[in-house]
């Protein structure tokens, strides 16, 4: 398990590039009543680097859009994204000696709260099941950093919180299940134990990897990868977006529950109505899941089959009015284990506003 986790904190270190830097040209002199000056380089087209305003977001991630209960049950995640803030010495160091980012890069900093459920595919069984997905609940507060420049963002967050009965998976589900008059789940005492969890996550998102068309109406296609270490879960990822519609530059993506293929949180109003639809896929090499093996720090009873490639594919809808975005998505995630039986679907909603 640690040569696992040495090659992804390796494989991290060889998969962040250099930033890429607005246009040089907009760094030619201008002229106003006063004379001639140089002027730094500017991102002016970019609409998501002139926002001041921050983002309030709701996702809410369950599996009964496909009628199923099992595997990733239920995630729900809230969260706040600053607008543009000044940076500390410290953020600008690692934006320009770690990142590669310039002077003119946009900071905006986040928090999060957010819990994931989990269970087995019988849930009306008491005993422990030994080939299917453990019982788990993962509850956890978030911490996030979002550097922006033209054409990428980089964000880099902490999760720290409680996998176990701590996490209140079994009090939020069978609370839900009562409340739409279904029977609660029966099997919670075999759940994951209690244990702190941390997850220190790197991603980066890209632009114009391949772009059609303009604001009015257009296509892009958007590459992002990065890397996650933490004893809930290790792994590295890589994936592509492909987005149809109005208004491509407004956003990086819906918000979504990690891991996941998602966007950055925040979004940009340029007109009172835009909409697009994308679809996507992302790959993910796993070397740790709590919520699949048990901890790492002691024996649990759980004799599942870890698969160390993983794949999500989602597409969507993505709507904006005003101030207010609005956001569908229907996911595949292949087989996280061996013993599992199928591929899992489940779908996700946002709703996201400025203020």
């Amino acid at each position: 398990m640690l040569f696992k986790h040495s090659f992804y904190v390796g494989l991290f270190a060889l998969c962040a590039p250099t930033a890429m830097a607005c246009d040089e040209a907009d760094s030619t002199p201008n002229e106003n009543e006063f004379g001639r000056f140089p002027t730094l380089t500017r991102c002016d087209d970019d609409p998501t680097l002139q926002d001041e305003k921050s983002t309030f977001t709701f996702v809410w991630e369950n599996d009964s859009f496909a009628n199923t209960d099992r595997s990733y049950t239920n995630g729900m995640r809230l969260a706040v994204l600053s607008g543009k803030q000044s940076k500390s010495a410290l953020a600008k160091f690692v934006a320009r000696n770690v990142l590669g980012a310039d002077d003119d890069a946009i900071l905006r900093r986040g928090l999060a709260i957010g819990q994931s459920i989990f269970t087995p595919t019988n849930i009306e069984e008491t005993a422990f099941i030994p080939d299917e997905h453990p019982y788990a609940g993962w509850l956890y507060g978030e911490y996030s950093a979002v550097i922006a420049q033209r054409n990428v963002i980089d964000q880099m967050s902490i999760q720290i919180g409680m996998v176990g009965p701590s996490a209140g998976g079994e009090f939020a589900q069978n609370e839900f299940h009562y409340l739409i008059g279904i029977e609660g789940a029966k099997g919670w005492d075999h759940q994951v134990k209690d244990e702190l969890g941390v997850v220190l996550t790197y991603e980066r998102k890209a632009r114009r990897l391949f772009k059609l068309g303009n604001s009015d109406f257009g296509t892009d296609l958007t590459p992002n990868y990065g890397i996650s270490v933490g004893n809930v879960y290790t792994q590295a990822r890589a994936g592509l977006t492909m987005r149809m519609g109005q208004d491509l530059n407004n956003d990086y993506g819906p918000p979504r529950v990690r891991p996941s293929l998602g966007g950055a949180g925040y979004f940009t109003p340029d007109d009172q109505f835009s909409w697009h639809i994308f679809a996507g896929a992302e790959a993910r090499a796993v070397a740790h899941n709590i919520f699949i093996e048990g901890s790492l720090l002691r024996k649990d009873p759980f004799d599942l089959t870890l698969k160390n490639f993983v794949t999500d594919y989602q597409a969507g809808l993505v709507v904006q009015m005003w101030d207010v975005q609005f956001a569908l998505s229907l996911v595949q995630r292949s087989k996280e284990f061996e013993e599992q039986d199928e591929a899992q679907r489940f779908g996700a909603v946002s709703l996201s506003k400025k203020f």
